[in-house]
Parts: C-alpha cells; sequence; structure tokens
C-alpha cells in the first residue's frame, strides 16, 4: 500500500490520484517545518501549538483538495496572533518578539498561497528564519539542522519550477543537495578571510542579559550545590600543556563567601577587598587554556591557586583579596582564555590579627550548641592545628552521611547538621566546618567552585561539568597563611579522590554517574560515542565559533600578510573568491556536454507548448504530437497550427530522415523561422 492510500485509509479520505501541485505544497509544508523546528525550543508553547496547528491545517486542506480560506476569516487569526505576541513580549521590537512574529506569519502565508510571487515570499521568509535560528544557539546540532532545511528549501523551489517531467524526489534531493555545496568553497573563503569584528558574530548585546543560565550562585545555602549535582552541562573545559595534575588536585577556585548570617553564606563587600594579596609560590607552573561556558556572571574560574590575570578580549580580570578571579563583565558568550597556576604555595602568611577579624565574624543568637561543642575542643587543643585536625576526626569518625537529599533544617542549620540529622552534601560540610573554626578563634571563610574534571580521551580536554560544583573550607593559621581544608573529604574521599558518582550511585541514563563502567559493555559504548560525540562539539566551539579576530591575524600571518589591514583583507578576500568560484565552475563547463542545435530548438519549442498547457506526452513522437496540436479540440489559432506542423514536420525530416550534405544549417534557420511564427 503506497503512502497515499494509507494515509487515506487512516482519515477515511477517498483515495485520490496525488497530483504534481498537491506533492509540490507537501514538500513545501515539510521543508517549512524543518525551519521552524529549531525554533521550538525558545518560542512560547502557545506559538508552538499555533505554528503547528497552522501546518495541519494547510495539509490538510492540499489532501482534501479544498479552497484555502477567505481573507474575513485569516485577518482576526492574524489580529490575534499580533495580539499574543505583543502580550507575550510587551513590544514587537527586538529579537524575541521578532522571531515570534516571522514563525506565524510564516505559517499564516502558507494558507494565503495564490501566486506564484507568494511561494517565494514564503521561501525567503523561511531562510531568514532559518538565519535567526542562530540568534539562539550556534552548536553543531544547529548548523547540522540549517543544512538539511537548507537542503529541503531549495529542493522545493527545484521543483516549483519543472514546468515539464517532475523527475524522482531523490534526484530533487541530489540537485538541492549538489547546489548547496557548489557555495561551500565560497562559504570557506568569508568565514577565513571576511573581516572579523570583536564580539560574537550573532550576539544582541542586552538582549540576552535576562536569560537563565545554570551554574554556581554567588550565595550559599543548604541545598543549592546539591542541586547541581544531577546536571551534566558543561561548566568549562580545559586544555593543559603538560602535565595533568592529580584529581586530588583539581580544586578549581571560583566565588569566596565570608558573610554568614545564620543560613546563607554571601561573599565580603567589595570595599572590603583593596590590598595587595601576597602569595609565595612554590614548584613549577601548571600552564593551561580554559574554555568557559556562559553563566551570566563575572566571575572566572582557575586551578587553585592563579599566579596571574589572564588575558581576555573586550574584558578585563582581576583579582579580589581573597584571590577571586573575575571578569569586568558578565560572561554571556563562550570565553576561552589562558591561566597559570600553582597547586604548592603560600597565601598570605603574614598578615595582622586585625585584618583577619574579619574571618571570624558569626551572627549573634544562632547555633548555641555549636559555640558549646566549640568550646569543649579548645579545653582539650593546645593549637589550632590540632583544632582542624579533631573537627576532621569527628566527621570522619561519627555517623555523618554524604548525601543529595538531606532532611530539611531549621533556624539553627549549623546545630541541627552537626548533632541531629548529620546527613548533607558539601555545602553542609564545608559552611559547619568554618562555623566551628571562627568559633574556635580561627579565621575561617567557605571557597566555592568545581572539584575534579575528567580527561575526554578523544580529544585530550578535560571537561569539568556542573555536576563537578563543589565548596570547601579555608583556615589561616600561623606562618602557613590560608590552608584548603576540605571538610567532605573526611566523610566522603572518594568523592575528591574518584568522583562524584563513585559516592552515590545514581542513574545510568538520568543524571551523571559513575564513570568506572568495567565490566558493562553498554554503559562502556555510551559512554565512549558521548566522549566521541562531546570532542566533535568541542572542536566545533574551538574552531568555529572561537575563530577570533586575532585567530583570523594569526592566519594571515601564516600565508604571508604580517600586520595585516582591512584593505589587504578586502583585496585577499576577493582574490580568493574569484579562484574558488572558478575552482567549482570551470569543470562544470569542461565537463557540459554540447548540445545539439537541432535538439535545442525542438526542446524550446516542446516548453512553448508547455506553457500553454499542451505539454508532450512522454510517448509521443513529433507526428504523434502534431496530429494532437492540429485537431479540432486543438485551442490555437489556424496560422499558428499551421506553423508548428510545417516546424515539426521539418524537424522530423531532419532528425529522422535520410542526411543531405550541406541543408543542416539552411534547415535549422527555416526551424528558428518556424518557431517564432509559433506563438
Amino acid at each position: 500500500m503506497s503512502l497515499t492510500r494509507f494515509f487515506h485509509s487512516l482519515t477515511g479520505l477517498k483515495s485520490r490520484p496525488m497530483t504534481r501541485e498537491k506533492a509540490d505544497t507537501l514538500l513545501l509544508l515539510g521543508a517549512c517545518a524543518l525551519v521552524l523546528l529549531p525554533h521550538a525550543s525558545h518560542l512560547p508553547m502557545w506559538i508552538v501549538a499555533s505554528c503547528g496547528l497552522l501546518l495541519v491545517w494547510r495539509g490538510w486542506l492540499t489532501f482534501r483538495g479544498n479552497r484555502m480560506p477567505p481573507r474575513w476569516l485569516l485577518l482576526p487569526v492574524v489580529a490575534l496572533a499580533m495580539a499574543g505576541v505583543y502580550w507575550t513580549h510587551k513590544t514587537f521590537f527586538g529579537r524575541d518578539a521578532g522571531v515570534a512574529m516571522l514563525t506565524l506569519l510564516l505559517t499564516l502565508k502558507l494558507l494565503e498561497m495564490h501566486a506564484r510571487r507568494d511561494l517565494f515570499v514564503v521561501l525567503f521568509l523561511s531562510f531568514f528564519l532559518i538565519l535567526s535560528s542562530f540568534f539562539y544557539s550556534q552548536s553543531i546540532g544547529t548548523a547540522l539542522t540549517t543544512v538539511v532545511a537548507v537542503v529541503a528549501l531549495l529542493t522545493t523551489q527545484i521543483s516549483f519550477q519543472y514546468t515539464g517531467v517532475v523527475p524522482p524526489l531523490r534526484k530533487r534531493l541530489r540537485a538541492g543537495a549538489t547546489i548547496l555545496g557548489l557555495a561551500a568553497p565560497v562559504t570557506l573563503v568569508l568565514f577565513l578571510l571576511f573581516p572579523r569584528i570583536e564580539g560574537p558574530l550573532w550576539g544582541m548585546p542586552g538582549d540576552a542579559q535576562g536569560s537563565g543560565r545554570t551554574g554556581l550562585s554567588d550565595s550559599m545555602s543548604p541545598g543549592n550545590i546539591s542541586k547541581l549535582a544531577n546536571s551534566e552541562e558543561i561548566a568549562f573545559r580545559a586544555k593543559f600543556e603538560g602535565a595533568v595534575p592529580e584529581k586530588s588536585q583539581r580544586y578549581w577556585r571560583g566565588i569566596v563567601l565570608s558573610n554568614f548570617d545564620g543560613r546563607t553564606w554571601t561573599p565580603l563587600q567589595p570595599h572590603r577587598q583593596r590590598r595587595s594579596v601576597q602569595v609565595d609560590f612554590r614548584g613549577e607552573p601548571l600552564r593551561y587554556q580554559v574554555t568557559l561556558e556562559p553563566h551570566g556572571r563575572r566571575w572566572l574560574f582557575a586551578l587553585d591557586v592563579p599566579r596571574e590575570l589572564p588575558q581576555i578580549a573586550d574584558n578585563s580580570a582581576g583579582f579580589s583579596q581573597e584571590l577571586q578571579l573575575s571578569a569586568s563583565q558578565p560572561i554571556t558568550d563562550r570565553l576561552r582564555y589562558d591561566a597559570v597556576s600553582h597547586v604548592d604555595y603560600r597565601l598570605q602568611a603574614n598578615e595582622r590579627p586585625g585584618y583577619l577579624q574579619q574571618w571570624l565574624d558569626l551572627p549573634p543568637g544562632f547555633n548555641p550548641r555549636t559555640l558549646e561543642y566549640a568550646g569543649q575542643l579548645s579545653r582539650n587543643a593546645r593549637s589550632n592545628t590540632e583544632l582542624v585536625d579533631a573537627v576532621l576526626k569527628n566527621f570522619r569518625e561519627q555517623n555523618f552521611r554524604y548525601t543529595l537529599e538531606p532532611p530539611p533544617l531549621g533556624r539553627h542549620v549549623i546545630d541541627e547538621f552537626l548533632f541531629d540529622t548529620r546527613a548533607g552534601f558539601c555545602e553542609h560540610y564545608s559552611g559547619a566546618f568554618v562555623v566551628l573554626m571562627r568559633a574556635l578563634s580561627i579565621p575561617a571563610r567557605v571557597v566555592t567552585g568545581y572539584q575534579g574534571g575528567e580527561i575526554n580521551p578523544a580529544d585530550g580536554f578535560m571537561t569539568v561539568r556542573q555536576s563537578d560544583a563543589h565548596a570547601w573550607a579555608e583556615v589561616w593559621l600561623d606562618q602557613r597563611g590560608w590552608v584548603r581544608v576540605d571538610p567532605t573529604a573526611a566523610v566522603a574521599p572518594d568523592r575528591v579522590e574518584k568522583n562524584l558518582g563513585s559516592v552515590i550511585p545514581r542513574r545510568v541514563l538520568g543524571g551523571l554517574f559513575s564513570l568506572d563502567a568495567s565490566g558493562n559493555g553498554f554503559v562502556q559504548r555510551w559512554l565512549s560515542l558521548r566522549q566521541n560525540l562531546e570532542a566533535v562539539s568541542n572542536a566545533w566551539n574551538q574552531w568555529v565559533l572561537n575563530y577570533t579576530p586575532q585567530k583570523q591575524k594569526k592566519f594571515f600571518e601564516s600565508i604571508g600578510f604580517p600586520n595585516v589591514d582591512w584593505q589587504t583583507m578586502v583585496s585577499v578576500m576577493l582574490a580568493c573568491v574569484v579562484a574558488a568560484v572558478a575552482v567549482v565552475v570551470l569543470p562544470l563547463l569542461l565537463q557540459q556536454k554540447k548540445r545539439d542545435p537541432l535538439d535545442a530548438l525542438y526542446q524550446q519549442f516542446c516548453q512553448r507548448m508547455a506553457r500553454h498547457g499542451l505539454q508532450r506526452e512522454l510517448h509521443e513522437g513529433p507526428r504523434a504530437y502534431a496530429t494532437r496540436l492540429t485537431s479540432d479540440a486543438s485551442p490555437l489559432r489556424p496560422e499558428t497550427k499551421l506553423a508548428l506542423a510545417r516546424f515539426l514536420e521539418l524537424y522530423e525530416t531532419v532528425r529522422y530522415g535520410a542526411p543531405v550534405s550541406n541543408s543542416r544549417s539552411s534547415h535549422l534557420s527555416t526551424l528558428k523561422s518556424l518557431l517564432a511564427e509559433c506563438r
């Protein structure tokens, strides 16, 4: 059973032959659906549903062969759609409102196609909507979807151009793909050589500022870091020049939290962070490059601790007093920067006691049992180092649990965690540890960032995910300065030595899981596939989306144009465009078959007749065709019938008769004259 008959059997419609007009219209609807598909992820649901219903309505009208709706019905629908856009976005201007209107207008235009020009309006509007999809995503998946949609649109445009016999769909698809392939060399030249501007090509400053991002917050309270544990979103990637640090050394420093109100940790106020930072670096530095995904905040990440500020195009980076690395502007686009860090260091070992007081503050009226417990510890310890060890020993030996689903806590969150629930995630342990340290008169603070990262064997990049989000503590010890202490390691050491999945089991395909998949062939294959896909995506980000003006300048230097200006760029680009066009066009011209002038005249004659609805059938030869054209049923005028009969008779004689020397050229001249009379 054919696809058409199967559809009719499902819908209860009588089987009708699929005419060419119906087939071309359905092909157009399929191409428009591919164009609208990438926009479904960011458009409001009512617009997605409306566009889907309009496409189904147009398809139903095509199958039934019904007339399209009158304008008096379409006008209220258009008015309601535009009112809905304004009600949703509060404006008709801007990226989101503009794209929403274009998608609705495209589907509504499909219900108002009465002439060939309407077809071209739909096609050109579709091409523009394809371009607008890059306002929201420039991923490799979006690029591949765009290629498929462009091929579908070109195939549709080709299909509507045929006046005679239409080739099979696969041949038309091949023709559309060939057209796109012929444009590839020029596209590559323009990508490499067209003068680049600073910033993302498709970015719209201010339009995306309010978009939500996944990642660490600038505050910490019980439960907010554990929410990231099941997220497989990539936070950033890192590529090391030399040796890769051990997993226990992969602490990626982010936001430092020092103020505590009894439940929530927040950073210090900026005016309290205006002093130089003294760091004694030891050992060899680690050099690496970070590719940071957009998160809508200003902070950057580097291995604990960074040695120098990264160089960022169109942005500047700075250190806080607590070695918190941040940019001058929010990170709304993918950012790549070089960094240098030392994992062996001594941080601010000679600070004055008065300055350290800000890391001893505790809110009054909270956690009385914790303060009492701190008093008991202080009576039995001889040094601050012993106090730190005593608290870690308590975490390690008592019945504390590391869990993603800790019980809720009330007003005295530290008391309830330490003495009642004893179950929590890293933010519980780091926060409780810092409060205990401050109660013991030891300066302490919370540091949030990421811990871990896995090397992708497919490309050698270290991938750090949102599930690697972590919180640890820093305490100030005499002659040692700020020392990193990770209380989580005392409760769940595998969290630091291996990964989160080794401590907390999770579903294989629903959230992140342990990468130790030995003995499970399916998991190993799935991991290998994911690593390869991430490597391809990373290559796309590094070489395509991150093709910056600086990279373009280096490319020009590599081909012999140092210190290039824009005039030279344009000259080189135009020369390469001409060369690319020649590479594409010359082989086509050389391979083009020379057409017989006689066959060309006959084909021109058939095309002229087809435009008047008198196309030649496949089985008809010149004589049978002439008989039908000159019959009494033919609508042609008598003088036209006489001319076309003489044309076909002479063509038949020249094509199939005995060859006569020196007569072909005169016959061609006569045929041209007769063709001119066939109007």
